[in-house]
């Protein structure tokens, strides 16, 4: 999953993005408005943290326009403690949820996961997947009740699998939500970490769909 962190304050955005991540995800980030919002409208982002007192262009207007122009991505705004009315326009700009500021980083971590998981029509924080069982709180995968041991990239590339289960995905597609915008990216690499990933879990549960991409699903199941 890859995400963009959009918050001016520096010691803040650095920290945001390490514990993002820590926890398995591609993160790019802005430190005004004006950059937010052009990597916004141009970048397939999962989700967005979303600061709302922003220089340049203040973090409504921002979400604004991405919503003007049907940007669906979720989007969590960061606002001050003693704003309420922040969050009443951030929700009214089209927000999907809020963190107050000062904020404790598993609260941030917990309501991303639960966005993405609406995002992909998900219910609960575990995802399964025939054998395979990964945790999302966690990062933890095991396979018939095996842990396995993943490297980050290949956490990532079975993760957005199984948010999509059941839904063919393009190398294009798996390229631009795995990495983030410096990564030097080759849709080769992918085969690569499909072909390690087949091995590590069921060697039939990772489906390539010839001249399309990708499909996670059990055998059994309808194609």
């Amino acid at each position: 999953m890859r995400l963009l962190v959009v918050e001016d304050d520096p010691d803040l955005n650095r920290q945001l993005v390490t514990a993002l991540g820590e926890a398995g995800y591609a993160v790019d980030t802005a430190f005004d408005g004006d950059e937010g919002l052009f990597l916004g409208d141009t970048e397939p982002y999962d989700a967005v943290i979303l600061d709302i007192g922003l220089p340049k262009v203040d973090g409504i207007s921002v979400l604004e326009s991405w919503r003007r122009a049907r940007r669906t991505m979720p989007v969590l705004i960061l606002t001050a403690r003693d704003r309420w009315s922040d969050k009443v326009q951030g929700f009214d700009a089209g927000a999907d949820d809020y963190v107050t500021k000062p904020f404790h980083m598993e609260e941030v971590l917990a309501r991303l996961r639960a966005l993405l998981r609406r995002a992909t029509g998900h219910a609960s924080s575990e995802l399964v997947c025939g054998p395979v069982r990964l945790d999302t709180r966690s990062g933890r995968v095991s396979v018939s009740g095996s842990s396995v041991k993943l490297t980050s990239h290949e956490y990532r590339l079975l993760a957005y699998l199984m948010h999509h289960a059941g839904r063919v995905v393009s190398r294009g597609e798996l390229v631009e939500h795995l990495y983030d915008q410096d990564f030097d990216r080759d849709s080769n690499t992918i085969e690569v970490f499909v072909g390690r990933l087949r091995k590590k879990i069921d060697p039939d549960l990772i489906q390539t769909v010839r001249g399309l991409g990708y499909l996670i699903a059990p055998p059994e199941a309808p194609r």
